[in-house]
């Protein structure tokens, strides 16, 4: 997708103490039928100088409930009878500033704590570690007395209760005091938005002056947007994507509906390419970039209403490869009934496409958390960001999903499905040569030391089933004594070895078998070390390679009516497995359960009965109901347990990524 994944918050699913005040900002009518805990928001501190300060209408518009407590004490008696489930916040009385300041630190549900200065946040999950800082704000202190009057010195007269200055601000000192407890609050950038305390009229009258010179609408519908995004979609489609973005959150829509939406749209697309005809490929190309606009603005509606979830984060990534690859199917279907075969082509792309995912985030997993990450090639793309043309040109080179997502649109209109995958596979070819060579002479480059983590990320990526695992363990001895190159080595050996056969041996040929178990040992040997050295971020993408490649060509030299199609639903199923691998990865919960990753036979163990599969029915249409049912097996397996996860409470929270789109 084109953005972070969202599930509503507080503004879409709670009433305030007031509903028509919180109705006008925005929360359609029928949130108010059912009263509901809620968030609660202490003010506290010194009352506001000046006019009546409009701060407790606002945290109500924000799904606040708003209570009183003059002091830490009562901060803290506050704290402990508000609803142990929900949210709370503390906010200074003297607190000026702009709605959405309070909304990105008090509202965000990706951090546990957010804090601008004047108001403080914290989920469930950080109240212990509040209760805390309150706790060692409020206790008695030993204070000296006042001088006696024969001049000698004073003595305590005992512990007297924490009592914060004029100048105080309690929000900003139990914030402060977070941080030094490990619970450090996230401080959203505010760019032109104002928050601040004011401590006396003028500060007030200036902090008011800035807020009213600041258009607070537009910040947000900018902030809505993603800071790094790629050509096409940042001039031709998030211009008026973040008003639709705007007009969905006014009449209460989530981005979870927006996602699926867009989803309906592309699969209609891809069954309006199916129909062959003229009219159906111009429609389809239309409805490509309908379901796109639409898959920014989910995005764009999560940050601009901070609706984030680890469900709707999963449903953006999966239904992003579910709609091209769909379409990719609606296509071939398409040419076929125009009597032009080009499974094969789909197929192609879908592996290419695919293998430039792993690539990305193999990289970016061994590569984020390293020490030493420097390199002269990195500095210099750094120094060419400082140069505005050659960013949209890097930007457009490596053909990201907009840019993608448009070529495939225009072609399709205007051309045949041959010509849109040929286009397509030549372009996504330079791309990966380009995205690659630079990873490959960035890794040459630097002196990174790779930690335990990204080491254990490659492994899951990789995806070793019993047979490569088994392999592992028998030459581990033999592996540690192996030059640094050999993992990645290993595995572009054994993958190209296992798909040249398949592509070159002639239909029905046991050979492929061999080097299957070929491929098998060196798949083994290639993981048999931890993943450290500057290359083995390849091994995984190797991997999907020869996995992947294999079956295309095996299903292709076959000749076998139905075999390609059958081919790509069982690519398309295990692909599925991968990115989820990788999702769950950037979770920080590691690979799915080990039971499934060997009851789905690992890569070596599928590339291996796919060839047996491929020589002992050669020629027949067993060939095609063997790949069907393999493929329908890892369908169901691998989506039953991946539903499973990430509708569950332990699914981790995926953060909104700032990058281009894939």
């Amino acid at each position: 997708m084109n953005g972070g994944r969202p599930v509503s918050d507080s503004l879409a699913v709670v009433s305030g103490p007031t509903p028509p005040r919180a109705a006008r900002a925005g929360t359609p009518s029928h949130a108010f039928r059912e009263w509901v805990p809620l968030p609660t928001a202490i003010l506290t501190g010194p009352p506001a100088a000046g006019t009546p300060s409009p701060l407790a209408d606002d945290l109500r518009a924000l799904g606040f409930q708003v209570a009183d407590a003059d002091t830490p004490a009562a901060v803290a008696a506050r704290l402990a009878a508000a609803p142990a489930a929900e949210r709370v916040a503390v906010v200074d009385r003297r607190f000026v500033g702009h709605r959405h300041a309070l909304r990105l630190a008090l509202t965000d549900p990706r951090f546990d704590a957010g804090a601008v200065p004047g108001a403080l946040a914290v989920t469930p999950a950080a109240r212990p570690a509040l209760a805390q800082a309150l706790a060692a704000l409020t206790a008695p202190a030993e204070v000296p007395a006042a001088p006696q009057s024969t001049g000698g010195p004073g003595y305590a007269e005992g512990p007297r209760p924490y009592e914060p200055a004029a100048a105080d601000s309690v929000p900003d000192t139990l914030a402060d005091a977070l941080a030094e407890h490990g619970t450090a609050p996230h401080r959203p950038e505010l760019g032109v938005l104002v928050a601040r305390v004011a401590h006396d009229e003028a500060e007030r009258q200036a902090a008011e002056q800035a807020v009213a010179g600041v258009d607070e609408e537009s910040v947000r519908l900018r902030s809505a947007v993603k800071s790094r995004d790629g050509f096409f979609t940042t001039h031709f489609i998030s211009p008026y994507s973040r008003y639709i973005a705007r007009w969905c959150a006014r009449r209460g829509l989530t981005p979870n509906q927006v996602t699926t939406a867009s989803l309906l749209v592309a699969l209609i697309a891809a069954g309006c390419a199916a129909t062959g005809t003229r009219a159906g490929f111009v429609a389809a190309g239309v409805l490509l970039l309908a379901s796109f606009v639409l898959d920014c603005t989910d995005g764009q509606l999560a940050r601009y209403s901070l609706q984030y979830s680890t469900l709707g984060a999963w449903l953006d990534a999966t239904f992003d490869r579910a709609k091209e690859y769909a379409y990719y199917a609606g296509l071939a279907l398409g040419a076929a009934r125009g009597g032009d075969d080009v499974w094969a082509l789909a197929l192609g792309a879908m592996v290419l496409q695919t293998c430039r995912h792993v690539v990305d985030f193999a990289f970016n997993e061994a590569n984020h958390d390293a020490t030493a990450n420097t390199s002269p090639t990195a500095a210099l793309s750094d120094r060419l960001d400082g140069v505005g043309w050659t960013v949209w040109v890097r930007r457009m080179i490596v053909l990201p999903i907009g840019e993608r997502w448009a070529l495939i649109a225009v072609l399709t209109a205007v051309s045949t499905p041959r010509i849109t995958f040929v286009v397509l596979l030549v372009g996504c070819a330079l791309a990966a040569c380009y995205t690659t060579a630079g990873r490959v002479l960035r890794s040459l480059t630097r002196r990174a030391v790779r930690t335990d983590r990204a080491a254990q990320a490659l492994a899951d990526l990789a995806d070793s089933g019993p047979l490569a695992r088994g392999t592992a363990r028998l030459l581990a001895p033999f592996a540690r004594r192996l030059p640094a190159f050999a993992p990645p080595a290993l595995a572009a050996v054994g993958a190209g070895a296992l798909a040249a056969t398949a592509a070159l041996a002639p239909r029905g040929s046991w050979w492929v078998v061999p080097l299957a178990v070929l491929y098998v040992l060196t798949s083994g040997l290639a993981v048999a070390r931890p993943l450290r050295g500057a290359l083995d971020w390849l091994v995984p993408a190797f991997f999907r390679a020869g996995e992947y490649g294999t079956v295309l060509a095996l299903a292709a030299v076959s000749q076998v009516n139905g075999a390609l199609p059958a081919a790509f639903g069982l690519v398309a199923a295990v692909a599925y497995h991968h990115y989820d691998t990788v999702y769950r990865i950037r979770g920080g919960t590691g690979a799915p359960p080990d039971n499934l990753v060997r009851a789905a036979g690992g890569h070596e163990g599928r590339a291996l009965l796919v060839a047996v599969l491929s020589a002992a029915l050669a020629g027949r249409s067993g060939l095609t109901a063997a790949l069907t049912v393999l493929a329908a097996v890892l369908a169901l397996l691998v989506l039953t347990e991946s539903i499973r996860f990430w509708v569950s409470s332990g699914a981790p929270a995926v953060h909104d990524e700032p990058g281009e789109p894939a």
